[in-house]
């Protein structure tokens, strides 16, 4: 095991994108975040959308020069695909016969390409630029002079210069400022999937549930297994966020933190890192691509039965109360 190479600042050489028009397909979380600041770091920048997209007004009122995604691609030497995922694979047969040998055609997650719904010219280069934040913190963070972390890969590089364009795309939307971690495709895209399907967003959450019906079944309050299994979640992940888990260790009782560790590894155990394996098989060998792509190809049935049923769980009802006790939560 290596460590990944970092880049900064220093490492980029920003006169790669001095002659360069750069397309940003799509307007949404990541979209606007780098159009907006490629566009303040003096890069040209033409936004494409559709022309009946709802966001084609907010793109041009931030003073941005917007055509359909054909059009924004033929002008560009850079085409930063940021539409969802589902979406790409037809945005790109609408593009690809307008990209030129030596053009660039980027990404911020690798799912299409890594799983061939994408198979780019051999002539263009393929990069990936993906800031490790929500796009509205992309922005932010620019705004303040500071910096999101992001990562850099290189799929193909017909051209020999992919690396400097995409190292220069990164500094101009402020990821070389906190550092750039250099990967492939495979491993961003394997990971990705793998920490959101079994840690972050799919293992986090039934976690939270069982938790949470755990107790209720046991004759508690509904209020209290809120507060305990789900609201107090956000203080241990910020500790952890702020100085990983000895950070949160360090700050807990002793008595949680005794009862943590000799009582956390029997609810999460090896039956479950077995089917944590499981999962990352299935990412791995592109069951899950497959999966999904059919899902969506069918109107997805079974993704809209398993979001009502989340949004119809016990612990949304109770937590909506609670909530409002908050001052936030009157935002």
């Amino acid at each position: 095991m290596t460590d990944a190479t970092i880049y900064y600042d220093d490492d980029a050489d920003s006169t790669v994108l001095d002659d360069k028009t750069v397309a940003v397909l799509g307007y949404g979380s990541q979209g606007h975040a780098h159009a907006q600041n490629l566009d303040e770091s003096g890069v040209d920048v033409v936004v494409g959308l559709r022309e009946d997209s709802s966001s084609r007004s907010a793109a041009e009122s931030d003073g941005l020069d917007v055509a359909t995604p054909r059009q924004a691609a033929e002008q560009a030497d850079l085409v930063s695909v940021l539409v969802p995922d589902t979406v790409q694979p037809a945005v790109y047969e609408e593009i690809q016969d307008v990209l030129t040998p030596g053009d660039t055609l980027q990404f911020a997650h690798g799912f299409n390409i890594h799983y061939g719904q994408i198979e780019p010219k051999e002539s263009v280069n393929v990069t990936m630029v993906a800031p490790k934040s929500p796009g509205h913190l992309v922005r932010r963070n620019y705004e303040n002079d500071e910096g999101t972390p992001g990562l850099l890969a290189v799929y193909q590089d017909p051209s020999g210069e992919a690396h400097d364009i995409g190292l220069a795309y990164a500094k101009a939307i402020g990821c070389t400022r906190a550092g750039v971690v250099e990967t492939s495709f495979r491993e961003e895209t394997e990971t990705d999937l793998f920490g959101e399907q079994a840690v972050l967003c799919g293992g986090v959450t039934s976690l939270v549930k069982q938790g949470y019906e755990t107790l209720v079944e046991a004759g508690y309050s509904r209020e209290m297994a809120y507060f305990e299994c789900l609201n107090e979640l956000k203080l241990i992940v910020d500790l952890m966020y702020e100085g990983g888990n000895s950070e949160m260790w360090d700050s807990v009782s002793d008595t949680a933190e005794y009862g943590g560790l000799t009582r956390g590894d029997r609810v999460v155990d090896e039956h479950a890192r077995e089917r944590m394996e499981e999962v990352l098989e299935e990412v791995q060998d592109g069951t899950f691509a497959k999966e999904w792509i059919t899902e969506n190809q069918a109107g997805r049935p079974s993704y809209k039965q398993l979001r009502a049923a989340e949004k119809n769980h016990d612990i949304e009802d109770v937590g909506e109360d609670l909530r409002a006790l908050f001052a936030w939560g009157e935002e």
